[in-house]
Formats: C-alpha cells, structure tokens, sequence
C-alpha cells in the first residue's frame, strides 16, 4: 500500500466535478473519501466521485477501500496488483444517471506495466447506492 501526502496532486486528475478541469490535491479530492473510510464516512457522494476514488485506490494499492466499496454479489475475495505498474492517467468519457438509486460512468484508464507497453483500459463502470453509499455494481469493458 502506498500513501499520499495531502497536498499531493491526486492520481484521478483531480476534477472536483465530471466537467471541471481545474485540478485538487489528494486531500482535497479523493483523499477524502479514501483516508476517512476506515472511520465510516464521508463517502463518496456520487458514482463519478466513487469511480474517481477507486481509480485512486488502485494506484495507491488499497485493496480494503476497493473491497469495502465494491457491491457484495459481485465482490471478489481479493484484489491483485501487478508488481511495478505505473498507473499514467485517468479520462472520465461519460457519467449519467441510470434511475434514483443506479448510475453509470464510462472512463479511459491508463497504466504502463513494468515491461512491455502501456495499456488502456476502457470501461463503462455501473455503480448502486445501497444503504446510503455508492458502490462498484461491475463494469463492461471495450
């Protein structure tokens, strides 16, 4: 697991809405949803902030935050990471409503591992509010 100083520039990119482009630090950005967890809140407020969040918590590693934002019916046991990837980037492509309780987000993930070429990864992510928070239902990816 790595750690983050909270006037670090956070990995998602920081936009503190889905068409903002100004950037947040960590603490001010996904740091906040991240750190607080583990005392139960804040959550994240919606699905793009969600998404955003569990982008930052692959690059940090944090397979707990993952794990605990990650809808029981589709949450593996664990989280792998690939030993020296360097996560490059994050695009958020799309993010819309889907009903009151369901919302979807459709982002570009770039991420170079330690030998061989970067990788894209492209996924529409749909997210469910249960109990209050919003978490990672499954995603499809192009």
């Amino acid at each position: 697991m790595k750690r983050l100083a909270p006037a670090q520039p956070c990995p998602c990119g920081g936009a503190s809405t889905p068409k903002a482009s100004k950037s947040l630090s960590y603490g001010q950005c996904c740091g906040r949803w991240l750190e607080a967890y583990a005392a139960q809140g804040p959550f994240a407020p919606d699905a793009h902030h969600l998404m955003r969040s569990r982008y930052t918590a692959f690059v940090l590693e944090r397979e707990d935050y993952l794990l605990a934002t990650w809808q029981a019916s589709h949450r593996p046991a664990t989280i792998e990471f690939d030993p020296g990837v360097k996560w490059l980037g994050l695009e958020v492509r799309d993010f819309r409503s889907t009903g009151a309780d369901t919302a979807e987000v459709e982002f570009v993930a770039r991420q170079k591992p330690l030998s061989g070429p970067a990788v894209r990864l492209h996924e529409r992510s749909r997210f469910v509010l249960e109990g209050g928070r919003w978490l990672y239902l499954d995603g499809v990816q192009f």
